[in-house]
């Protein structure tokens, strides 16, 4: 088991606690990913020409509203920090980790087999983590909320123009559609990843299910006027279409964070926003200049 000694470090794996963790130097552990949503993405007017991503345009979503512009994906962002923190050697145990435990300055990290490593600290910069113990919640959800991501499948219908449709219900509340990674090469057929908030009492409810989420979008899209393939005429001349024709792929779930941990022990919860950590990337860059420049 490795000991390891630092003044400051950072917890968590979100992109706010990556961001903070690069632009102050200072080592990240993890024992969960939490990789940003394929479709976060950052506004159009940040720029990120100091981490070489400054090719990337800015992108318009089509909608049933206003055409909707934005910038770099988060994600690759996300990815990009890591990497150069990584080469820094500010991301020591990597993904080894499987579970994490504060207690008395000193985070003990270790895998489904064993303790991997114990790092003594005088500060621990908490952005939570679901599978470290010993830092206190300030008030525990008798219901929290998760986020479900239900991702299907078009067979049939998936040929069309539009982006994105947002809708006023929590249940169904976005509809995503990318190019199907089912299909090899350039394709303009469209998936779809369905983006719901559903409580805890609710998830195990038929009503909320994959196959409910499946339906209504389906739902959404025809009360939008959208059309599967065109179907010839019927005998009054007025133009048929096949019905859209899909299959539930997978749901990804995951609950909602508040934040809200109690500081004791070394444990420092940062209320920086994002938006000024990004503001502060050109200048934290600096230190990677030695990597950036090879990139």
């Amino acid at each position: 088991m490795k000991i390891l000694e630092y003044d400051k470090i950072v917890v968590g794996s979100s992109l706010r606690a990556v961001l903070f963790a690069f632009n102050n130097e200072l080592p990240l552990f993890f024992s969960e990913i939490r990789r940003p949503f394929r479709f976060d993405y950052l506004a159009p007017d940040v720029r990120l020409e100091a981490l070489r991503l400054s090719s990337l345009e800015p992108r318009t979503l089509v909608t049933f509203g206003d055409d909707v512009v934005h910038g770099l994906e988060k994600r690759m962002l996300w990815e990009r920090l890591l990497f150069l923190l990584s080469l820094k050697g500010d991301v020591p145990l990597s993904t080894l980790c499987s579970s994490l435990r504060c207690s008395s300055k000193s985070l003990v990290c270790s895998n489904e087999y064993a303790k991997i490593a114990e790092v003594d600290y005088n500060e621990c910069y908490y952005f939570g983590d679901a599978n470290c113990t010993g830092v206190r919640q300030k008030e525990t959800l008798a219901n929290p909320t998760y986020i479900c991501y239900d991702w299907i499948a078009f067979h049939r219908g998936g040929k069309h123009e539009i982006d994105l449709i947002e809708t006023e219900d929590d249940f169904v509340n976005q509809i995503w559609f990318y190019p199907s990674d089912r299909i090899d090469g350039t394709t303009k057929v469209k998936d779809a990843c369905v983006v719901s908030r559903i409580n805890a009492e609710t998830l195990s409810n038929f009503d909320y299910s994959e196959t409910m989420a499946r339906f209504k979008a389906i739902a959404e899209m025809e009360s939008r006027g959208m059309k599967g393939k065109f179907n010839g005429y019927s005998p009054n001349g007025r133009p048929k279409h096949y019905k859209f024709k899909t299959s539930h792929l997978y749901r990804e779930k995951q609950q909602e964070h508040s934040e809200a941990w109690m500081e004791e022990d070394g444990i420092r919860t940062p209320t920086a926003k994002e938006e000024d950590l990004l503001q502060a990337l050109p200048t934290a860059a600096l230190a990677y200049d030695r990597f950036l420049r090879k990139l």
